[in-house]
This record gives structure tokens, sequence and C-alpha cells, in this order.
């Protein structure tokens, strides 16, 4: 912890809550604006993250899995193709430009991609306190009435409460986990964001067997990754589908990840909106990557081929009961069609389930009452991510993450990441210009 926010009575322009690829990319934006702005217009910053150190998704960072977007859409390109921060200039610096050049891909591997995000992170370490967990925001001071707010985190480590006063919030809280209800957590029975950290208590050739649960490029990866890393498990996939989707990933459609498409989106009526969405949720939800379908697919049949099958499909099913001890997952496996029912017995149970938005009331406590809300009872921002206020509340609340039904199916990806952060601190220097 660098210790950045022990006197409260600073205040800044900016705290961010989250420090990973989204408020990243807001702390290069601000990083870059600073060295150009007077010293009147600078924009002051801390950001706040609940890890000790930086990672993104490191349980699911398989050797050889490729990233789903162009390395172009990293943290700056869309919104400052020069920037020192881009992939391109941290393969310059990492002496592999040519090398990446020569590979002819346009898609990273994951492990590539996060050193990437660790690079800039790393660049950026005096603008952020590690090991804080935001517990609170509240107005600061007064009922509803301030131009301020008062972040209160917690330090695990240290064991102490901190405050920090801010102009405006920006939350960057990422995504959280989803497992069923039917899901019970153990030793054994884990969501796929764990994988890294789990397969490693199993011995490569002596375990028998694991189930994968769900549809999406997750469940598929690790399938994939079980799979090939236990040579002599039993490795099932269930699902409620026929057979895996491939994503939609052609060139007119991926136009929907467009910075002038979310404009457009805005500004669409909700109906049209809802059937956008509809439409595309091929795009990212519940699809996987056509190669990899293939792969799975080719593995199969030659396992059956060699009359030696180990990789397993159970489509059109879902799980109804799970009971985890010591030595083994006990699994209820019921086939939709037929309505006939299998009992299974694995050595782990991994949900790929995916993830869900963490909801912004759970930091804003009785702020959300201030915060103003839609027919369908979600925040209402404006087009630069901004929660609309009432009540004399004139500090900035602004949302990195959960606004898809505002701004579109990029919201909650990388593809918008660089050219939101900047519309986010174009928005917040144009308000301090103002105060000032």
């Amino acid at each position: 912890m660098s210790g950045l926010g022990q006197a409260t009575e600073h205040t800044y322009d900016i705290v961010g809550v989250g420090f990973g690829p989204s408020n990243i990319a807001l702390a290069i934006a601000i990083d870059e604006h600073n060295r150009t702005a007077p010293s009147s217009r600078q924009i002051t910053a801390v950001f706040l993250e609940q890890q000790d150190t930086f990672g993104w998704h490191r349980g699911m960072l398989i050797d050889d899995a490729t990233m789903q977007i162009s390395f172009l859409k990293d943290l700056v390109t869309f919104r400052n193709p020069t920037s020192d921060f881009s992939f391109v200039s941290y393969l310059h610096q990492q002496r592999r430009l040519a090398d990446f050049t020569n590979h002819q891909i346009l898609f990273p591997t994951r492990v590539e991609f996060h050193s990437y995000l660790e690079w800039c992170a790393t660049r950026l370490a005096d603008r952020v306190d590690y090991g804080q967990r935001v517990a609170r925001i509240r107005p600061s001071p007064g009922e509803f009435d301030a131009s301020t707010l008062e972040v209160v985190a917690e330090s695990a480590a240290a064991g102490v409460t901190t405050s920090w006063r801010a102009r405006n919030v920006v939350l960057a809280t990422g995504l959280r986990p989803f497992l069923p209800e039917v899901a019970v957590r153990s030793d054994r029975v884990w969501h796929s964001e764990e994988l890294m950290h789990r397969v490693t208590r199993f011995a490569s050739d002596v375990v028998a067997s694991f189930l994968v649960v769900g549809a999406g490029q997750s469940a598929a990866e690790t399938l994939e990754y079980l799979h090939r890393r236990f040579p002599n498990a039993q490795v099932g996939s269930v699902f409620a589908k026929y057979g895996f989707t491939p994503a939609d990933d052609t060139p007119f459609v991926n136009g929907i990840f467009d910075p002038d498409t979310v404009n457009t989106f805005f500004n669409s009526p909700p109906e049209v909106k809802d059937m956008l969405v509809a439409y595309h949720r091929n795009t990212n939800y519940s699809v996987v990557d056509a190669e990899l379908i293939n792969e799975l697919y080719r593995r199969r049949y030659q396992e059956k081929v060699r009359h030696a099958e180990r990789l397993h499909f159970l489509n059109m099913s879902r799980v109804t009961h799970v009971c985890p001890t010591a030595d083994h997952v006990a699994v209820t496996v019921e086939h939709l069609p037929t309505r006939t029912v299998r009992e299974l017995t694995v050595d782990a149970l991994v949900y790929a389930t995916g993830y869900r938005p963490v909801d912004p009331a759970e930091f804003l406590g009785p702020l959300a009452e201030a915060c103003k809300r839609d027919a369908e009872n979600r925040l209402e921002v404006d087009l630069n991510y901004r929660v609309l206020t009432s009540g004399g509340l004139t500090c900035g609340i602004y949302l990195q993450g959960p606004t898809e039904y505002s701004h579109g199916l990029s919201a909650t990806l990388l593809s918008n990441t660089a050219v939101r952060a900047g519309r986010i601190l174009a928005a917040i220097a144009q308000d301090e210009s103002d105060d000032r």
C-alpha cells in the first residue's frame, strides 16, 4: 500500500474504485492530459484496488488461449494512437515488436495481454493504493447536498479504515463470477475463474474425471485445457444447448462495438436498444470461437476412431444436484428432452457459467436514493457515463461497466475501454475547468 489516502483533508478530482483495465485506461488518460495541461487544469486522482497487486482473470490465463479482440483495442489506441502506453509500445519496450509482426496475428494470447496490462499498471503504481476494499461512499459533508464525496476503504493487511475525499468517483468494479443456486462451493467445486489456481492440486497422471458446466468461451477453453493437461482423465461438458454456438465476429456485426455505435445506441428508443442487444448477443454471450469448436469436435471424433473416448458432451442437459465430499463430487444431471437422470461421480466440478456486473448500489448505500432510475429501476446515466442525480448532489458518480442497457454491448468489454475513459475524463476536466 502506497499510503496515498492517508490525508483526508485533500480533495481529489477523481477517486477511482477498482484498478482493472477500465480504470487503468482512465489513469493513462489522466497521465497524458496532465503532461500538457497547465497547472491550473491538472487533474488529481487516486485509485483504490482491493487486490494486493494487479491481476486480471489470472485463473483463466491458459497457455495458448487468445484474446477475442484485436491488439489495437488496447487501453489507449482508439483514443490516442500515438500513446506510449499502447500495446505496440509495450512490444517495442519488450523487444518483441518484430517477432509479433512476423507472427502475423491480430489476437495476442491472454497471457501476453495480461503482461501488457501489468506493464501499464506498474508504470502507474504511484496512482493506486492496493489492498483497499471500498466499504462505502457517502456525502461529504451533509445529506445529498454535497459537491464532494467521501470514499471509505478498509485495509485487510493493516486493519485500518481510511477515507478519501473526491469531487468525482469512478466505479470500475468489474464483473462477479456467477454460480447457479444448485452449486455448492468446495475444494472440488469452483468457478472457472479459479481454474489455474485449483488444478494444481490434481496430479495429471492419476486424476480420474472432470465435469464442466457451461456453453460459452470459458467453458470450451476449460474443457480443452483439462482434456489436454490430464491425458488419462474423463472430461465431460454439460450444457442446455444442442451444441456449442459459434461467436459472430464477422466484420459488419463487429461494428456494434465501434465508438460511434455507442452514441447511436445511447440515443435510440428503449425498444430499439432491447432489439439490438437481443439480435447481437451471439457476439459475446454463451458463444465460442469457431476454431475452438472445431478442435474439440476433432478430438472427440479421433477418440471415437481409436475406441478410446474420454471427451464427453452431455448436451440438452442441466445439473440439478451437487454433493461434494472430501474425495469426490456426486452430480445429478437431467437430460431435458427425456427428463431422464444420470448420477455421476467426478473428481472436480467446474462452473464456467459467466459473470454478472457488480451492482453500484453496494457501494453507494443511502447515496443510491439520490440517483435517478429509469422505468426498469436501472441507474440513469448520461452519454458520458455519469449517473444522473437529484436532491442537491452535485458531485460526479461515473460507471465503467454496468451500462449495457444504456451504452450497448461494449459496456462490459475491452472494445471501447480507451474511448470511454477519454470521454469520462473530458467530462470531468470540463466540469473542473468551469468550477475553477
